[in-house]
């Protein structure tokens, strides 16, 4: 059989359409911020990350694993936490500072872009027993989180752009150099927990969702501020051994 002839079910196909929707929430996300609807862009990149934590998941749950949808899922993290989160911020808060501004954006793309380089690397020739450990940095989609802080924090207090813009350019750079760190992060999707609690983390996610719409901003915030004391608890942890130690990578 002429394997150009290959059927392909549309089911194998829903992880590749899921990441071509992150995409397309991505690119959406930046004509709103253009058109100065801030708060609808961020949602819409919440959207894109939520479509990107699920895409790969679903690929293996289907067995539809293949090259170019794992290529296809980090040229749209590039895209969507890194790219579009620049300009966002860049179009909020950054334009008054001119060359100074659009550095901190080259330095936090450029820092996402080496990140996802180095993640698709460590792929290739990834170290099973290290993966369980977690990431080597703070992986894309949990960067663009920590960047768009201030855009939440402002929306929290129903402000437009409460800070100087200087300290909204060093964040920038200082969440990118985060990115491409060589200190462990926890992943969470490593987590379990005894059939006992089931109940609670249950009640917990539903409380979430409620205070996700309920006080959306707020709750961003205080997510945003629990994983960046996780940051530093990692950062703290390190230890000179660890340090010489070739850890995975996430991107």
């Amino acid at each position: 059989m002429d394997p150009r002839a290959r059927r392909l079910s549309i089911i194998g196909l829903l992880p590749n359409m899921l990441t071509v929707g992150a995409l397309c929430a991505g690119i959406t996300a930046l004509r709103f911020a253009i058109e100065g609807h801030f708060r609808i862009a961020l949602i819409l990149i919440l959207l894109a990350a939520i479509m990107d934590g699920l895409d790969g998941r679903l690929a293996r749950l289907l067995r539809s694993e293949s090259q170019i949808g794992a290529e296809l899922d980090s040229l749209c993290d590039f895209v969507n936490f890194g790219v579009v989160p620049g300009v966002i911020l860049w179009l909020w808060a950054l334009q008054d500072m001119k060359a100074a501004g659009w550095i901190a954006v080259l330095i936090y793309v450029v820092s996402c872009l080496l990140r996802l380089a180095r993640f698709n690397l460590g792929n290739r020739a990834i170290d099973k027993a290290a993966e369980k450990s977690g990431f080597q940095g703070v992986p894309s989609p949990a960067g663009a989180m920590l960047v768009f802080l201030p855009m939440f924090a402002a929306f929290a207090v129903d402000e437009t752009q409460p800070f100087f813009d200087g300290m909204i350019a060093l964040y920038m750079a200082f969440v990118g150099a985060l990115m491409i760190g060589r200190f462990r992060t926890p992943s969470f999707k490593k987590v379990s927990f005894q059939a006992e609690y089931v109940r609670y983390v249950v009640v917990g996610f539903a409380a979430l969702l409620a205070a996700l719409f309920a006080y959306p901003w707020a709750t961003l915030v205080a997510l945003d501020l629990i994983y960046a004391c996780v940051v530093v608890a990692s950062l703290l942890r390190r230890t000179p051994k660890a340090e010489r130690e070739e850890p995975s990578d996430g991107a």
